[in-house]
């Protein structure tokens, strides 16, 4: 299947900003939707890249951006805005979706997926999740979105033979985000918020007094809590061999690390590479979950070299570097 234009949203975002150098690097004529003149504040991501200023939510945005492309990477959205994610999120699905239906001209819609849409730690998940999970959003527009661009995906499969190809990204780790999450002094990234979990003294002296350490997240009874998260160079790897794959069209996929974390075991690993102590937080909400991803393992071929310690590794040569993270400015 032959492609050489394709058309990205989101491409100052997280994945995009990663992206866009390896399409222009393997060849590809890429067009990116700017959005408020983000590249602006990212200017590496634009070399060799014909910029497209416009907004999701523009009705009349898809027959434009689509015009002379052969595919779409569809990773734009917004987060928990109320106000803005039906608009920007599942409007702006529907109009290049149905843009693609339109034109007949697109030969692949590759569609940014979420383990969000299975809700993840939320819920109890006893067996690994594959491909076959049902939609279970965990409370959240963003996680509801995720839902609903994916039944969109869906259905113009079924109705119109949409070559679509749905990518379902775990948590994406890039930069010093596993560092952010896991230690107690800013940015706390992602959740749980660990101050929220402090109940006993010395926990709360952490904070009290601007200590830093790692957290290590428990079940009652003391278990470490295990998740699956992705690094950035594993999600690039699966967007690259889903291009132009005949063998990708019409299938959703999985695509994560090469497997779980012990909290135990990053924050050990991470603690001895920081030099700072660890510090248990009991977490009575958080479900233990892990992903299948077999089926991109035989399909797509995708084989994910990123485990907790090369991306905690790779987070900890950033900082080394004095590099300052990178805003992400897409609204929500």
């Amino acid at each position: 299947m032959r492609i050489k234009n394709v058309f990205v949203t989101g491409g100052t975002g997280k994945i995009g900003r990663a992206l866009l150098p390896e399409l222009i690097k393997a060849g590809y004529r890429v067009r990116a939707l700017e959005f408020e003149n983000e590249f602006r504040a990212i200017p590496d991501c634009r070399r060799g890249i014909e910029t497209m200023p416009g907004d999701l939510r523009d009705p009349g945005l898809a027959q434009r951006a689509l015009k002379g492309m052969d595919a779409v990477i569809h990773l734009g959205n917004c987060k928990e805005n109320r106000e803005r994610f039906l608009d920007t999120n599942i409007k702006g699905t529907f109009y290049l979706l149905d843009e693609c239906k339109n034109s007949g001209h697109i030969r692949q819609f590759i569609q940014a997926g979420s383990d969000a849409r299975a809700g993840i730690f939320y819920y109890p998940h006893p067996f690994p999740m594959d491909e076959t999970h049902p939609h279970q959003a965990y409370p959240g527009y963003y996680a509801f979105s995720k839902v609903l661009e994916e039944t969109m995906c869906e259905q113009y499969i079924i109705q119109h033979s949409l070559p679509i190809t749905t990518l379902r990204f775990s948590w994406v780790h890039d930069e010093d985000d596993i560092l952010a999450h896991l230690t107690l002094k800013a940015p706390n990234l992602g959740v749980p918020v660990w101050k929220d979990l402090a109940k006993t003294a010395r926990q709360k002296e952490f904070f009290r007094k601007k200590r830093d350490g790692v957290a290590c997240l428990v079940h009652p009874g003391g278990r470490p809590g295990l998740r699956h998260i992705v690094g950035i160079k594993d999600v690039i790897q699966g967007i690259m061999i889903s291009i132009g794959n005949p063998a990708a069209l019409g299938q959703a996929f999985a695509i994560t690390g090469p497997a779980p974390f012990s909290y135990k075991v990053a924050a050990d690993y991470a603690a001895k590479k920081l030099d700072l102590p660890v510090v248990e937080f009991e977490c009575g909400y958080f479900h233990d979950f892990t992903h299948s991803i077999a089926k991109a393992r035989s399909v797509l071929g995708y084989d994910p070299q990123y485990d907790i310690t090369r991306i905690i590794d790779d987070a900890l040569a950033f900082r080394r570097s004095g590099k300052k993270r990178t805003p992400l400015k897409y609204i929500g």
